[in-house]
């Protein structure tokens, strides 16, 4: 039941890995296992004709009246310590959500467990920047990030150390951080941001820029 959860869940109602990991109750680790299981599967029964069984599992069933969450699954699942913990970064200026991710001098990093933030701390990105910011955020096991403007480089960069990206938020790190967890966040995914040549000043954020270089 839990493997037929995650297939409704992300391929029916398009949550992402991360959205899935909370509405469910269980670490991205967990969601991406249980995804893997179902699609092979799938493939299996649509390929060979074998026999699909959906039963079984622990769960208890969501009373949540928002769409997309009445009817969902919450799992029992005894995973170790620490392993339900998600990990939210956003780009940080002065309690602020940062615009332009390439040139942040700092993430906030959130861990969320059970749907609520259970800590939070400031890192400083040592003068790294654009892409190579991905692998900073890879090394801290950083599941969701949440910014401003971003260039095509570092969404690349960011899908390939299997990060989810949330741009186009402006704000209150806190608040929008607390927002994403309740289903609630206001963000652009076409958001892009791009240094204007010509042009006096940067423009980035919720209003949209075209892509340039890898920001």
């Amino acid at each position: 039941m839990e493997e037929f959860e995650t297939i409704r869940l992300m391929d029916y109602s398009g949550m992402t890995q991360a959205q899935c990991a909370v509405q469910m109750h269980v670490s991205r680790a967990t969601v991406q296992s249980l995804y893997t299981q179902a699609r092979k599967k799938l493939a299996r029964f649509l390929v060979e004709g074998t026999y699909l069984d959906i039963s079984g599992g622990d769960y208890t069933v969501c009373a949540d009246s928002r769409d997309g969450y009445s009817g969902s699954r919450h799992m029992k699942i005894n995973d170790d310590k620490g392993a339900d913990i998600m990990k939210i970064a956003v780009t940080y200026e002065d309690g602020q959500i940062f615009q332009h991710f390439g040139h942040t001098k700092q993430f906030k990093i959130y861990e969320a467990e059970d749907g609520r933030i259970i800590s939070s701390e400031v890192k400083s990105t040592d003068g790294q920047g654009h892409g190579a910011l991905a692998a900073l955020l890879s090394d801290l096991n950083v599941d969701v990030l949440i910014c401003g403007g971003i260039g095509g480089g570092a969404r690349n960069a960011l899908s390939e150390a299997g990060i989810d990206l949330y741009p186009g938020a402006v704000g209150e790190a806190d608040a929008q951080a607390a927002s994403f967890l309740a289903g609630t966040l206001s963000y652009d995914p076409d958001t892009m941001c791009s240094h204007h040549h010509g042009e006096e000043g940067h423009k980035c954020g919720s209003h949209g820029c075209k892509e340039h270089g890898n920001h």
